[in-house]
């Protein structure tokens, strides 16, 4: 399926991604970010700030992001480093498995003389992505491009958009141990049946499933993430003292949003010269089912493949 490639009013290079059932999703090449994706009914299912600011070399609050090579700040690194870059259709992408029911991309981000200045690592960070019906696949692939080791750590930040974060329920990450980043990154055990929210949260979950839950009440609707290769998982929601403190995030907008990251962050990621480190992201909705509020877990979290 051809891509579709045009200038938005911003001036970004934006790709268009659409699949026959009427889904569609659309990808910037400023910063690998998705930055929409809709079903077939044309709902929004990504999260959008709505002060996102869209002008380089700002990174976009919302969708779907890349941090690397780092999450956080440490050191002289950039926050977010490929957030902030322009990346390039790849022009030798892996082979795709065939199917006429699926639309993809794939982008590369290489290092520049300005990274070498700052990290002094050469690298390679390769990006597809790709819409089914029902399906948005994200596969992240680093290579070493160097002669000397390279260690970094990774996310995909899922801004999800939900009706009511107050009803949002997410499951799959009870009984595991968290660093709580609003306490210094003091170390937990969550004794919760499901993840529920009352105030603002900034959670690293360790050690995490390969499938997680977001349940949607008044929408009917769950998010099931389903991830490899990015053992920890980040659940964040500002609620409204934070929200109002930041400039790139309406007063309001918390509601509306669950940030769920697929990451590698309590371990770092070790590559030898020439080795490359595969993710992989497969996020899909189904309609919720409930006895007494609660979600069938043998439906969601073990019954779909």
């Amino acid at each position: 399926m051809p891509l579709n490639i045009f200038q938005d009013t911003d001036g970004l290079p934006r790709i268009i991604l659409t699949e026959r059932n009427g889904s569609s999703a659309q990808v910037l090449q400023y910063g690998g970010q998705v930055v929409s994706w809709k079903n077939e009914r044309k709902e929004e299912l990504l999260f959008m700030s709505s002060k996102a600011n869209w002008k380089q070399p700002k990174a976009i609050k919302g969708g779907i992001s890349i941090c690397f090579p780092q999450f956080g700040n440490v050191g002289s690194l950039e926050q977010y480093g490929s957030k902030n870059r322009l990346w390039s259709l790849d022009p030798d992408p892996s082979p795709l498995p065939p199917s006429e029911n699926q639309s993809s991309v794939d982008l590369i981000l290489k290092s520049t003389y300005e990274d070498l200045k700052t990290w002094q690592r050469s690298f390679e960070l390769r990006l597809r992505i790709t819409l089914s019906a029902g399906k948005l696949i994200l596969i992240p692939r680093i290579r070493n491009t160097d002669n000397k080791p390279l260690s970094f750590t990774f996310a995909l930040c899922n801004y999800l958009s939900v009706s009511d974060i107050s009803e949002v329920r997410v499951e799959g990450l009870e009984t595991l141990d968290y660093f709580d980043n609003l306490m210094n990154r003091t170390r937990f055990t969550e004794q919760a049946d499901a993840i529920t929210f009352d105030g603002e949260m900034n959670r690293i979950y360790l050690h995490t499933p390969t499938k997680i839950a977001i349940i949607d009440h008044e929408k009917k609707r769950t998010f099931v993430l389903r991830k490899n290769g990015m053992p920890d998982a980040v659940v964040w929601n500002p609620w409204d003292k934070k929200a109002k403190a930041l400039s790139d995030l309406g007063d309001e907008d918390y509601k509306t949003m669950i940030c769920l990251d697929s990451a590698a962050i309590e371990t770092p990621i070790i590559l030898k010269p020439c080795e490359e480190w595969r993710g992989h992201q497969e996020l899909s909705t189904v309609s919720s089912s409930y006895c007494s509020g609660q979600l069938d877990p043998c439906k969601v979290l073990y019954g779909f493949h």
